[in-house]
């Protein structure tokens, strides 16, 4: 298994701005699958003071662990990103693979995988790079559309919190400058003299153990707000609700009879009313501070492992998607029926294009999606969410979040009523805007007005949770069919050549390239004591155009690309897998992969098949070949007639072929991916 690598800054700028100019991509993502806003629609929020486009943006987890992940995520529009929890412990050895999203959604995956100060360093590359885009002229925003908050995620416990790493951590995403000075001379000239944000970010959410003792999250929350000034969400888990309900919600009613939560999840989580009581102390703490406080409604939910997935070692999972929104979304209803509309909540639990405008118009913020970004066709997911969102408010003639907040279960009246004795022409004024499509804000005046958008969204939460124990779209008979298989094995080229594992990969690590369709010849080479003689024995074919292949230094082995892949045998597996570094490549021995040196003399190509170590470089019109038991010069059009250098036995040439073609169709090609944007740039 490999591990995360971050990619140099000057080189992940330059392919940006080289993709954007040439293919109107980003990272393989097209522009035209993006979204940049709605110059009709204001779908703008304020979360703890700050502005921020819209409420959508990627939760905490593998789509926002590095730079490039965050900037997709932004090209999809989502423009409050949850940053993926650090931690002091950041040395984790994670069971692979580790996310299984064949139906609704199984992970045990823990935290982040960089160090601590690879993370920071990888949020501010992305906090940069988003503004460099901003002014780049390449990206087509609307107007209004480019406010991004940063939301930092920590854990797990106070301990670690306090340590110095952490705290270092948490002190240079407030005030980031350091970094940003450390970074802007690897930037193109023209965007040095930008003046970046250096506060990345003021806000966090923190996220525990399950099993975490409330006395821990309330002392870790305590020290967020008291000693570092951050405003602060606590996420909460779904055993909340009791083993009862959950049982009555996940079994009975959504079908899902085979997922178990084990007894001790509920008895060592946090309960209700401590939950409540904490809340309490700690929203009067924050207030007085004049800082935000809020609860995140949900983790996953702590399952036994029944499926065969992930490593024999599980005993347990990690539940997301369709039934942990209906889960979770009763949480959201039974917190604001004890607190009211006090607290605001956020939100993460199963959103998908379908019930994202649900979502905004119950005011979550922000509503944060991670199993719906795994699925098929990834990030390019984002801009159905906008466009059903968008077909909901024109529905009701709602212009921002506010208004649709009040038409969009139709229980304007009944909000407005709620609210009490009000003055008989206000309440007139406020009923014809109403009927008659009128302008909500100005009826109401902008006090009665916001009283009437948190009425609304609370009376339409419980509007909303009533109607989602019935939707057979979260029920288990919906959500039970995993993606289809042919018979047919991957191989190291060729394939169906469908591209799912393209933009299932959360990390960008899967791309494709130009090779075929050609006809190899397997030319075996072998020195007769006099000089060399040749023998063929068939073809190697490789019938499709288009290839692919794995960026390894992005690949964590989550397996997700399997999972959507119609083939057997895992892209990230089977495929050629190139590494930025030799360095790297020599370490992970055990893995066949690429890699160029660039800083040798001449560049030399390093190339792994089944274990056995090749390399090539040129030298004039002759090529330099060398691998087990032999290294020659040669000319590849007639390597018997001028073959020079030594072998122990037969030297099969194609690997030489093999390894020529890589180096033409990857690193020298016109299509950029993260190899050729490299060599472009010396």
């Amino acid at each position: 298994m490999t591990e995360l690598r971050p990619y140099p800054f000057d080189q992940l700028v330059r392919r940006s701005l080289l993709e954007l100019e040439r293919e109107q991509k980003l990272f393989d993502l097209p522009l035209a699958s993006g979204y940049f806003g709605d110059t009709e629609l204001d779908f703008s929020v304020q979360m703890h003071g700050s502005r921020a486009s819209s409420p959508l943006g990627p939760a905490a987890g593998p789509h926002t662990q590095m730079a490039q992940n965050i900037v997709l995520s932004w090209l999809a529009g989502c423009r409050v990103m949850e940053l993926k929890t650090v931690q002091v412990n950041d040395r984790l050895q994670i069971p692979r693979p580790c996310i299984d999203m064949a139906t609704v959604g199984y992970n045990v995956e823990w935290s982040q995988e960089l160090r601590v100060w690879e993370s920071l360093e990888e949020y501010v590359k992305a906090s940069m790079l988003i503004e460099v885009l901003q002014v780049s002229g390449l990206v087509p925003l609307t107007p209004g559309f480019a406010d991004t908050l940063f939301d930092l995620s920590l854990g797990y416990d106070l301990e670690g919190i306090r340590s110095s790493r952490v705290q270092g951590f948490i002190d240079s995403m407030m005030d980031a400058t350091e970094v940003i000075e450390r970074l802007r001379p690897k930037l193109p000239a023209e965007y040095r003299h930008l003046d970046f944000q250096t506060r990345i970010s003021d806000q966090v959410t923190l996220s525990t153990f399950h099993g975490c003792p409330s006395d821990e999250i309330e002392g870790i929350a305590r020290h967020l707000i008291e000693d570092k000034g951050l405003h602060t969400i606590v996420k909460l888990n779904p055993t909340l609700l009791g083993p009862d309900r959950v049982q009555q919600v996940l079994h009975e009613r959504l079908g899902y009879s085979e997922e178990r939560v084990p007894q001790a999840a509920f008895d060592e989580d946090t309960h209700w009313e401590e939950m409540t009581s904490f809340c309490e102390r700690l929203g009067i703490l924050a207030s007085d501070r004049n800082l935000g406080f809020g609860v995140k409604f949900t983790n996953t939910l702590i399952v036994e492992n029944h499926r065969d997935f992930f490593p024999a070692s599980e005993e347990r999972m990690y539940l997301s998607g369709p039934p942990l929104h209906v889960l979770a979304m009763c949480l959201v209803d039974d917190f604001r029926e004890h607190f009211g509309m006090r607290f605001p909540v956020s939100f993460s639990a199963g959103i998908d294009r379908h019930n994202f405008p649900d979502a905004a118009a119950l005011g979550l913020l922000p509503v944060t999606t991670c199993s719906d970004l795994l699925k098929t066709g990834g990030y390019r997911r984002g801009e159905k969410y906008y466009q059903s969102l968008a077909g909901r408010m024109a529905a009701v003639n709602a212009t921002d979040l506010e208004e649709f907040a009040i038409l969009a279960y139709g229980l304007g009246s009944q909000a407005l009523s709620a609210l009490g004795q009000l003055e008989p022409r206000r309440r007139a004024d406020c009923e014809a805007a109403l009927t008659a499509s009128g302008d909500l804000r100005a009826a109401a005046g902008d006090a009665l007005f916001e009283s009437w958008v948190r009425e609304a969204r609370r009376l339409g939460t419980r509007h909303y949770v009533e109607r989602l124990l019935d939707d057979e779209r979260y029920s288990r008979g919906r959500n039970d069919r995993p993606p289809k298989k042919i018979d047919s094995a991957l191989e190291t080229f060729d394939c169906i050549a469908c591209d799912k594992c393209v933009p299932v990969c959360p990390n960008g690590a899967n791309f494709s390239f130009r090779l075929g369709p050609l006809e190899v010849p397997i030319v075996k080479l072998l020195s007769d004591g006099e000089g060399w003689v040749v023998r063929e024995e068939g073809q190697l074919s490789i019938g499709q155009e288009v290839q692919y292949a794995n960026f390894a230094d992005f690949c964590n082995d989550c397996g997700n690309c399997d999972v959507f892949c119609p083939e057997d045998g895992g892209p990230y597996m089977i495929k050629p897998r190139f590494f930025r570094t030799v360095e790297d490549w020599r370490e992970f021995a055990d893995l066949d992969g690429f890699a160029l040196d660039s800083e040798a003399a001449p560049a030399t190509l390093h190339g792994r098949f089944g274990g056995r170590a090749f390399l090539l470089s040129t030298e004039g019109e002759r090529l330099r070949f060398g691998g087990p038991g032999f290294e020659l010069s040669l000319d590849p059009r007639h390597p018997e007639l001028n073959c020079e250098g030594w072998a122990d036995e037969e030297v099969d040439l194609t690997y030489l072929r093999l390894l020529m073609l890589v180096r033409e169709s990857v690193y020298e090609a016109d299509q950029l991916n993260y190899l050729s944007s490299m060599e472009t740039s010396r």
